[in-house]
């Protein structure tokens, strides 16, 4: 029984908290005013990507479509820093595309064998002993660790295939993927005998081999979701050269090119990119033709268009190495495979400032501010950044936090703690 092919899955995916830093004061004895040893908490885990040429579908996403790093330990006192959380490493086949499912756009391409950090862990806490200043010599408070990132995707499977095999069921694609390589692909005398892609590597001579796809057969209105071709048609995305199969024997009644144009009409309003992509045309069980002149008619069709036309019996093994040589010369000359550039640009994540924030006074003068939504727009804040630290600047103005702190007393040169950021409050 054949396995079922999933090449499209949505998870979410949600990074490690930061521990908590902890309130500690150094006591031994024999040793006066020990001062505040409270340690940081650790950094929350991340989620990663990585490649495993071992998956050919995104099978393991069916069932399972939540995953979550380990959260970082709390610090302790004698200025122990909490333990880090452990990474979750998820495990993709390459060639699959993960989307921001909110607004569809690419966040990477797991074409290459680099790892990629899909979630970041949140930032650890700092412990007491970072606020101890000469005029504060007992902070007797400590900062919460940060959220980790988290992220609704859709893991998108294309395939990495040099050549993609088109044309409608049943023209024997999946007989010449068996033919020319040594895939082993389902294959009988009925439509849509092939349900998912198979891959098969094709060598021509020492040094030259090319990978071929066997897409399942594409039926008129594929384009708009009808039959099983639309759901493949992106594995031919990456294709740098598609043989369009058609079949020229007459045995189902077929008429080779009305059938050679719709396929082409499909890929062109699936992709206008795909339409252009470079073709040869297989006429295929030219051994048991009953029209000769249909194979020449189909050829003038198809070279009058700028196509080569290879005649072949994938059954006999007829002009099939001929076809390979064609493709492979061709290969040689076509630019690598697709590989798609991200155009994700991380946004802040939308907060609602309308709930009170925690806001109190520490004994030296320092005006402490926490509160769930304030976390939340930290972590995501790049302090480092001019842009970042103005959005930050504009949200907390906005949210009416700078008028409060006034009303409550704040002068200029006092000093503002949030979390893990101090800054020195000015009109």
């Amino acid at each position: 029984m054949a396995t079922s092919f999933i090449d499209k899955a949505r998870i979410s995916v949600r990074a490690g908290n930061g521990g908590n830093g902890s309130v500690s004061f150094h006591r031994e004895k024999y040793v006066a005013a020990g001062g505040p040893d409270g340690g940081d908490g650790g950094r929350g885990g991340s989620i990663i990507l990585q490649v495993d040429d071992n998956m050919s579908t995104l099978m393991d996403f069916r069932y399972k479509r939540k995953y979550e790093a380990g959260n970082g330990a709390d610090g302790q006192g004698a200025r122990k820093t909490g333990k880090d959380g452990t990474d979750l490493v998820i495990k993709v086949p390459r060639g699959t595309l993960v989307r921001d499912a909110e607004t569809g756009e690419i966040m990477q391409d797991m074409s290459g064998s680099e790892p990629y950090v899909l979630c970041k862990g949140g930032r650890g806490g700092w412990g007491n002993s970072h606020f101890a200043t000469p005029t504060r010599q007992v902070p007797r408070f400590a900062k919460a660790g940060l959220p980790g990132e988290a992220h609704d995707v859709i893991l998108e499977l294309k395939l990495l295939a040099d050549v993609g095999l088109v044309g409608f069921p049943n023209v024997g694609k999946s007989t010449l993927l068996s033919v020319v390589s040594k895939a082993q692909p389902k294959i009988a005398n009925y439509h849509f005998t092939t349900l998912f892609p198979n891959l098969g590597v094709v060598w021509v001579e020492d040094g030259v081999s090319f990978v071929m796809a066997d897409i399942p057969g594409i039926i008129e209105g594929a384009s708009e979701g009808a039959g099983l071709g639309h759901d493949f048609l992106r594995h031919i995305d990456r294709c740098r050269l598609l043989v369009h199969v058609v079949d020229v024997s007459g045995s189902e009644g077929r008429a080779p090119i009305a059938d050679f144009d719709a396929i082409n009409e499909e890929l062109r309003q699936y992709s206008p990119d795909l339409a252009q992509r470079p073709q040869i045309v297989a006429a295929n069980k030219c051994d048991i033709c009953e029209d000769p002149d249909a194979i020449a008619r189909l050829r003038e069709h198809v070279e009058a268009q700028g196509y080569t036309l290879v005649e072949i019996s994938a059954a006999a093994h007829q002009g099939t190495r001929e076809l390979v040589g064609k493709v492979a010369q061709m290969l040689s000359v076509l630019p690598p495979v697709t590989v798609y550039e991200p155009d994700y640009v991380p946004r802040p994540a939308a907060v609602d400032t309308s709930a009170p924030l925690d806001i109190q006074r520490a004994d030296d003068g320092t005006w402490l501010v926490e509160g769930p939504w304030l976390q939340r727009l930290m972590g995501n804040i790049n302090f480092s950044d001019y842009e970042s630290r103005m959005y930050f600047d504009k949200t907390l103005r906005e949210s009416g936090l700078f008028q409060q702190l006034e009303e409550m007393g704040i002068q200029d040169g006092d000093t503002v703690s949030m979390y893990d950021f101090e800054f020195e409050y000015q009109r």
